[in-house]
């Protein structure tokens, strides 16, 4: 299971508890590009620092395969746009 519905299943259980409002920033601000400090992943315990560490490790991932894919988005739309110029100049 990947970390981060791991941490989802941790803060929808105890949503109160000190390990899910860590998650919760954690999590917040890796969407919303803010700040997070360090600090608090040392609040947690062996277990949910390293748990903290894998989501970051899977967050940089997923951006690196969105950037791709965003990037294979661009390249599909001007190949579709080149062909229709193309088909526009061989017509005419």
């Amino acid at each position: 299971m990947r970390a981060i519905k791991k941490i989802k299943r941790i803060i929808e259980k105890n949503p109160q508890e000190k390990a899910s409002q860590i998650f919760s920033k954690l999590i917040t601000c890796l969407a919303e590009e803010s700040d997070f400090s360090l600090k608090e992943l040392y609040e947690l315990n062996s277990n949910e620092f390293e748990l903290a560490i894998e989501v970051l490790e899977e967050w940089r991932l997923d951006r690196f395969y969105m950037g791709k894919a965003k990037v294979f988005d661009v390249a599909q739309q001007a190949l579709e746009m080149g062909s229709s110029d193309n088909l526009k100049s061989s017509s005419a």
